[in-house]
C-alpha cells in the first residue's frame, strides 16, 4: 500500500516563493502520513516561457540552495518527494572557444526519505517551443516504493501512447506525471483532452496515475488521482492550491476488459479472433 499526496499551487518566477509553498505542502502531506509528494512541472524553477522569458540572468545558486532546503526537510519529515525543476547542464564550448551553456532539462527529481536524489527524470518529448530552451531526455525513472513498482513523466510525454507500453512491459504500476498547463486566458483544448488522454493511458495499461497540474490562473484542469480502470478517484479544486491523500493498494481489483488480451496484442495479434475459420461467408467480405 502506498500513500500518494498529489499537489497543487501556483508556480511563479519565484524560486524562493515556489520553496516557501513546496515546504508547506510537504508538511501537510506529512500530517496526513503520505509516503510520498508529488508536484507539478518546473514547481520550484518556474517554467520558461510562462513564468520568465529566458534563461538569462536566471539565479542557478538560488535554485540549488532551495532545492537542497527541500531536501533536507524530506530527510526531517521522511518523506519520498517527486520535484519539478529544471536541471542546469554544464557549458559548451563553440567553434570559436566561447563557452555556452547546454540547454537544461526539464525535470523531476526523485528525493528519498533520506534527503538523496535518488534519481532524475528529464522530459523526454518537449513541444516546439521548449525545443528552444531544453534538452530532451532520453530515459525512463523507475522505482519502488511499498512494494509499488512507479515511474515518472512529464506533461507532453503523455501524447505518445508507446511510452506507457514500454512501462507496462517493465511491470510498472503507478505513474507520477507532472504538467503544467496553466496561467492561460480561458479553458481551451487541454480542458477536453489532457486528463481524459490520461485516463485513457491508466485504463489501457492498468495504471494508477497521480496527475499533478499548476493552479495559476487560469488551469484549464486540476490535479487528479486516477485508478487502473481509467476512473478518477479524486481531484482537486481548480484553480486553488491544495493537496490530496490517496492510496494505491495493489490487492484491490479494478474492471479491466483487456485483461485476457492485452499482452497478446503487445506481442502483435491485433484480434483475438481464432486462428482459422473455414467459412465462405467469412471469406466472401462482398455480400449480404
Amino acid at each position: 500500500m502506498l500513500k500518494v499526496a498529489t499537489c497543487q499551487f501556483a508556480v511563479s518566477s519565484s524560486i524562493s516563493r515556489n520553496s516557501r509553498t513546496i515546504c508547506k505542502l510537504l508538511r501537510k502531506a506529512k500530517k496526513s502520513k503520505a509516503d510520498i509528494v508529488h508536484f507539478s512541472e518546473c514547481a520550484l524553477s518556474g517554467y520558461v516561457g510562462t513564468d520568465f522569458p529566458t534563461f538569462d540572468g536566471y539565479d542557478w545558486a538560488l535554485l540549488k540552495e532551495e532545492t537542497e532546503k527541500i531536501m533536507s526537510l524530506a530527510a526531517k519529515l521522511g518523506l519520498w518527494v517527486v520535484l519539478g525543476s529544471t536541471h542546469k547542464l554544464t557549458p559548451n564550448k563553440n567553434v570559436r572557444g566561447q563557452a555556452r551553456p547546454n540547454k537544461p532539462h526539464n525535470s523531476l527529481y526523485l528525493i528519498g526519505p533520506d534527503g538523496k536524489i535518488v534519481d532524475r527524470y528529464d522530459k523526454r518529448f518537449c513541444i516546439k517551443a521548449e525545443l528552444r530552451r531544453y534538452t530532451p531526455g532520453t530515459r525512463f525513472v523507475n522505482f519502488g516504493v511499498n512494494g509499488v513498482k512507479c515511474s515518472l513523466l512529464i506533461c507532453f510525454d503523455l501524447r505518445f501512447p508507446e511510452i506507457y507500453r514500454q512501462l507496462y512491459k517493465q511491470k510498472v504500476n503507478c505513474i507520477f506525471q507532472s504538467f503544467y498547463n496553466a496561467r492561460q486566458k480561458g479553458p481551451s483544448v487541454h480542458t477536453h483532452i489532457m486528463r481524459q488522454t490520461m485516463q485513457c493511458r491508466a485504463a489501457t495499461n492498468y495504471f494508477w496515475v497521480s496527475m499533478a497540474n499548476s493552479s495559476g490562473y487560469y488551469s484549464p484542469y486540476s490535479s487528479c488521482f486516477i485508478q487502473p480502470d481509467g476512473k478518477i478517484a479524486r481531484q482537486l479544486r481548480s484553480n486553488r492550491a491544495g493537496v490530496m491523500v490517496n492510496t494505491v493498494e495493489m490487492k484491490k481489483k479494478f474492471y479491466d476488459p483487456m485483461a485476457d488480451f492485452r499482452d497478446m496484442v503487445i506481442r502483435g495479434k491485433l484480434s483475438n479472433a481464432p486462428k482459422t475459420i473455414r467459412d465462405p461467408r467469412s471469406k466472401n467480405t462482398t455480400i449480404l
